[in-house]
C-alpha cells in the first residue's frame, strides 16, 4: 500500500470520549508532527455547562469558538508545507455543538459571527472521524475519570452522537476518512495503530472513505 506524501494537515474529530487527543498524539509521536490541542480545560464555564446546559450553553460555545479561531489563526502556510500538523478538532464542528445546545436569539447571533470566521481559516488535507457506540464512549469517558466530565449522561452523549453522525455523514468541506472506532484499540494495540495509520496515508484513496476494522470486543 502506498502512503501519501499529500496529506500535511490531519485534524482527527470524534465525539467526547472517542479518542481523538489519543490518536493525535500517537501519529504526532510517529511522525514528529506539529500538534494543536483543544484546550477545553481553558474554558470557564464547560464544567457549570455540563452541570446546567440551558443556563450555560451560550458562554460556553462562544469561549469555544473565539478560542478555536485564535488557535486555527495560528496554522501560517509555510508551515503546513514544511512539517506535519495534527490537530484533535476541526474548527467546522463547533456548529454541532451550537445546533445541539443554542436556540432562538442566542443561535441567531452564533451563525452571524461563525461563517465570517471559518472562511478564512486553512482547511485540514484530511479529516479522520471516529465513529464509535455509546457504549464504548461511556466506556473510555469513566475510564479516564476527567473530573469535568463527571456529570455528563448517557442522554446527552447520545445526542451528541446522533449530531456528529448527522453531520459527518453529510460532510463534504475536506476529504474524509470515517473510522468504525469501537473495536479499536489504537492507544494499546501496536497493530490496531499500524493499521489505522495506514489508513490514513494510503495514496489511491477516495475523497470519502469508510474503515471497518475486523470484530472483535473491546469492553
Amino acid at each position: 500500500m502506498e502512503e501519501s506524501s499529500e496529506i500535511k494537515y490531519i485534524a482527527i474529530e470524534g465525539v467526547i470520549g472517542a479518542g481523538k487527543t489519543s490518536l493525535a498524539k500517537k501519529i504526532k509521536d510517529r511522525l514528529n508532527a506539529h500538534i494543536i490541542y483543544e484546550q477545553f480545560e481553558q474554558n470557564p464555564f464547560l464544567e457549570k455547562f455540563y452541570n446546567d446546559r440551558k443556563r450555560y450553553a451560550f458562554q460556553t460555545q462562544m469561549f469555544f469558538l473565539i478560542n478555536r479561531y485564535k488557535q486555527q489563526q495560528g496554522l501560517h502556510q509555510e508551515d503546513l508545507f514544511n512539517e506535519h500538523v495534527i490537530c484533535d478538532y476541526i474548527f467546522e464542528k463547533d456548529r454541532v455543538f451550537a445546533y445541539l445546545n443554542l436556540s432562538g436569539e442566542e443561535l441567531k447571533l452564533y451563525e452571524s459571527i461563525f461563517p465570517l470566521l471559518n472562511r478564512v481559516l486553512r482547511k485540514p488535507d484530511l479529516v479522520v472521524y471516529l465513529q464509535s457506540n455509546v457504549d464504548r464512549l461511556i466506556f473510555n469517558i469513566k475510564r479516564r475519570s476527567r473530573k469535568i466530565e463527571r456529570n455528563l449522561t448517557r442522554s446527552y452523549i447520545e445526542e451528541l452522537s446522533e449530531a456528529y453522525n448527522h453531520f459527518f455523514f453529510r460532510y463534504k468541506s475536506t476529504p474524509l476518512l470515517m473510522v468504525n472506532s469501537t473495536e479499536l484499540d489504537f492507544v494499546n494495540s501496536d497493530n490496531d495503530f499500524d493499521e489505522l495509520f495506514k489508513q490514513i496515508f494510503r495514496k489511491d484513496r477516495a475523497f470519502t472513505e469508510y474503515f471497518k476494522p475486523e470484530s472483535r470486543n473491546i469492553i
